[in-house]
């Protein structure tokens, strides 16, 4: 049996074709590519690998920027979800938020809104589940039951009047409601701080409660027209809680002054805030840009500027448009309209495209209102970009502008908006076409170590397209010679 089966393996094998080199039936067209690709030489894929490596030279640098990281901003002058966010979606469709943006709001709103003794309570145990919950109609429901389990819990009230209400007024209603049961909630908190480390933690959750209610009821003062009223309580609250300026309430305080149009009460603020050792905003230096252009741009013109020289004032001026510019360089095409504003986002990238919509979202208006500010604008803030040459390797007067910026602000920013990119990365048509040329040399390569049977057949066929065709050529003689013959008989004629 065993010698049976050994001749019939031995009859099989001789039945079989002997296979030929460079053929092969057996293999369809992608078992080859992958058969050659295997086998392919060190030479070939180190030239295939230098071409790759060459094009995406600028991708790879971009993926760098990724690593970079950047710090992210509550925005000061954030609006409200259901009064104006969902308005915005309900009119157009499109959503203004994005998912980060929404994801970073709920992070802030556990951080400020909870605390470890949240399980005493029964109705911050719901809302400490609310602030986690990322379905809107699942948040409100839960506000709702916290309701249920006290009446005077300050917290959902607040959700309620950030996404439930559909008008300011309404918005503004229940945070008056929020503001009685806060304030009773604080009062007793103050008592009973220093009984433990946990009384100390409820105490700041309190209080972070009660600051943003205040903070939000001088916004919904400021956009109902009541704007003295918005600029006390901003005051107020500043005087009572000094350590909070990290929630930058001065910036809310400057927008309403300049609304005011109380320019020494302005010049006040910045010479407070405008200081060295405080983080600079884009609110501050285009707000201080803004007060010096006022004293010059009515009576400024560029042709009466270039003959007579510029004075101190309007050197002064440009000096401080060049300043704000450095820090913030996408402003200014959204001040002077060449670009479409959206709504600002809940959080804002600092010298970033974000923090360029959310400043002239509100500010656009004070600048339009000064007469010429805008036109001195738009003669000086092209001259900031000579003085930095190299923006991402050294500042003027800041330090250089971050190279994280566009990543950053693509996440926070919608998709249907064209995000502002500083500096503009174009590159030269040569290194386009020596990237293409690699890649294209790297990949003939391959394909002709591999096929070369297939590719001298192609390459043939390419190389009759510009040989003149036989036919052609003895056309073409034919036809000289008749016009050799036409000529002689005319001159023997």
């Amino acid at each position: 049996m065993a010698d049976g089966g050994g001749s019939g393996e031995a009859a099989a094998a001789r039945a079989s074709p002997a296979p030929v080199p460079g053929l092969n039936p057996m293999l369809g067209w992608r078992e080859r590519l992958r058969a050659g690709l295997a086998g392919t030489g060190a030479p070939v894929w180190f030239v295939a690998g230098l071409g790759l490596l060459y094009a995406l030279r600028i991708p790879l640098r971009l993926c760098e920027n990724l690593a970079a990281e950047c710090k992210v901003w509550r925005n000061p002058l954030n609006l409200f979800r259901g009064a104006e966010y969902r308005r915005y979606t309900w009119v157009t469709g499109k959503e203004p938020l994005t998912y980060c943006d929404m994801n970073l709001s709920a992070q802030d709103h556990q951080t400020f809104f909870t605390c470890d003794t949240d399980f005493l309570r029964p109705s911050d145990t719901v809302m400490q589940k609310a602030w986690r919950e990322r379905n809107p109609p699942a948040r409100i429901k839960a506000a709702y039951q916290a309701l249920e389990l006290n009446n005077d819990c300050a917290t959902a009230y607040v959700l309620l009047a950030e996404e439930e209400a559909t008008t300011i007024v309404d918005a503004e209603k229940l945070f008056k409601q929020a503001l009685k049961a806060g304030e009773t909630i604080y009062r007793q908190s103050q008592q009973c701080q220093h009984q433990s480390p946990q009384h100390e933690a409820q105490l700041r959750r309190d209080t972070n409660v009660l600051v943003y209610i205040k903070r939000r009821l001088a916004m919904c003062a400021r956009k109902l027209g009541r704007i003295r009223e918005a600029v006390k309580i901003m005051r107020d609250l500043m005087k009572e809680f000094p350590p909070l300026t990290m929630l930058n309430i001065h910036e809310n305080l400057l927008e309403s002054l300049l609304e005011l149009q109380a320019y020494a009460d302005v010049q006040a603020v910045l010479a407070k805030y405008d200081d060295i050792s405080l983080p600079k905003s884009a609110a501050i230096c285009y707000t201080a840009a803004l007060l010096k252009t006022r004293t010059v741009s009515e009576k400024f013109s560029p042709e009466t500027a270039s003959r007579r020289g510029l004075s101190t004032a309007e050197i002064n001026a440009m000096e401080a448009i060049h300043r704000a510019v450095e820090f913030n360089p996408h402003v200014p095409k959204y001040l002077l309209e060449m670009k479409s504003l959206i709504l600002p986002p809940e959080h804002i990238l600092k010298r970033g495209d974000s923090e360029a919509i959310a400043y002239a979202f509100f500010h656009l208006q004070h600048w339009k209102r000064i007469e010429g500010a805008l036109n001195l604008l738009q003669c000086t803030w092209e001259g900031t970009f000579r003085m930095i040459p190299h923006p991402l390797e050294k500042g003027h007067l800041f330090y250089p502008y971050p190279s994280c910026t566009e990543m950053a602000d693509r996440e926070l920013l919608p998709t249907f908006h064209h995000v502002s990119v500083y500096p503009k990365k174009e590159l030269p048509l040569f290194i386009h076409f020596t990237a293409g040329f690699c890649s294209s040399t790297a990949m003939i390569a391959i394909l002709t170590h591999q096929f070369p049977e297939i590719m001298g057949i192609f390459a043939k066929a390419v190389l009759g397209l510009w040989r003149p065709q036989p036919w052609a050529s003895s056309g073409f003689e034919e036809n000289t010679q008749d016009l050799k013959s036409e000529d002689l008989g005319l001159s023997s004629g």
